[in-house]
């Protein structure tokens, strides 16, 4: 998707004499308020273990530099799959996929919904408002479009009030891309992670993963005599290596079996085109499967993901029964929106730490995090 052929955005700009607008694009994400506060929203790893775990932002920081290498290797352009990798998440609220479960779940008892891409468009359209001319970003076509549609094809009966976005046809290969890349990334992050938070058994990880079995077996034959988390730590980055060169390889052959030249191809492509080849999509699938059932509901993990979330739903709670609970700007959109829209935009906005302490000052201790339990061997 070459940025001189873009649809442009929605208030005309004069171009820059340097930057692509999708390296402007790129620039208006890292330098937004959004973009920052993603270094305060939990990834899997919570405070209570250490704060050199990933979070939001250093997670969007791997994707972005997966996404730059896959997109080099099809010859894409990787200044729109950075940006697109860069802005994926922002929308995220507090407490990574259980935050988000919550506020839909807390909104559809209005008849509405939450979702983080959704609200991200939200965010880069609406609340990130920093210049004169026009509010929000005032991002690009594509952009604002990957940002919608980079993991789900939407129709236009779903989404009604965003037919704009082409939903009948596909998003670029630079936007397809992104789901992939992102899963490449969390999911080799998430086994580093567990094994520095001692969550991580070495043997049942070999006996489920085939595709960790593999690369593990292939370090320990050329290195036997070498550290323990060295060979962890090479074997963790031949299983990502195998899944980002799959993922290239198998869809520029899909690319080549169309017959796709032009990104009009690519939109109109019965298929998304982007994705793993059928025996690396089972090895990928395997690898979740570990995570969710050795990681993810470990007890570690779930006490304080679900104490967080059940201070995120009493906050809720408290602010939609209270008039003049939020901030003035917050308390003054309710003139124009519901109060459910502007208290779930209010709480999708906050870091885990600031809600957990505007939770605790409105009911007291019970907003613990759990940080005072930290295990002795961490």
């Amino acid at each position: 998707m070459r940025a001189e052929l873009s649809r442009g955005r929605r208030f005309p700009e004069p171009p820059h004499p340097y930057r692509s607008d999708y390296a402007r694009d790129r620039d208006r994400i890292v330098h937004s308020r959004a973009f920052r506060r993603l270094e305060a929203k939990t990834q899997v790893f919570t405070i209570r273990y250490s704060d050199h775990f990933r979070n939001r932002l250093t997670h969007t920081l791997e994707v972005s530099q997966i996404a730059r290498t896959v997109a080099a290797a099809l010859g894409l352009n990787t200044e729109l799959a950075e940006v697109l990798a860069l802005v994926h998440d922002i929308g995220h609220p507090p407490f990574g996929h259980a935050g988000e479960k919550k506020l839909d779940e807390l909104m559809r008892a209005h008849g509405a919904r939450f979702n983080h891409n959704l609200q991200a468009l939200r965010i880069v359209e609406q609340f990130e408002s920093p210049y004169l001319d026009f509010p929000g970003l005032n991002l690009t076509f594509e952009v604002r479009e990957g940002i919608i549609k980079h993991s789900h094809d939407y129709t236009a009966a779903e989404l009604p009030h965003l037919t704009e976005y082409l939903l009948d046809v596909r998003t670029p290969l630079e936007g397809q891309l992104i789901d992939w890349v992102d899963e490449i990334a969390y999911n080799t992050a998430d086994l580093d992670d567990a094994r520095e938070a001692g969550l991580l058994d070495l043997d049942a990880a070999r006996g489920e993963v085939r595709v960790f079995d593999e690369a593990y077996a292939q370090i320990d034959a050329s290195y036997p005599g070498g550290r323990d988390k060295l060979k962890f730590n090479a074997a963790l980055r031949l299983v990502l290596d195998h899944l980002a060169t799959d993922l290239i390889e198998n869809t520029q052959q899909s690319v080549l079996t169309l017959g796709a030249a032009t990104v009009d191809d690519i939109r109109r492509a019965p298929l998304r085109l982007a994705g793993f080849s059928d025996a690396l999509a089972q090895r990928n699938t395997e690898l979740k499967r570990f995570l969710f059932k050795h990681i993810y509901n470990h007890p570690a993990i779930t006490e304080d993901r679900d104490r967080s979330v059940r201070c995120l739903e009493e906050l809720f709670v408290y602010y939609l029964d209270s008039p003049g609970s939020m901030p003035g700007s917050h308390e003054e959109s309710v003139r124009t929106e519901t109060r459910y829209e502007v208290v779930c935009d209010y709480i999708a906005g906050m870091t885990d730490q600031f809600l957990l302490r505007k939770h605790d000052e409105q009911f007291g201790s019970r907003a613990s995090s759990g940080t005072d339990r930290i295990p002795e061997k961490l």
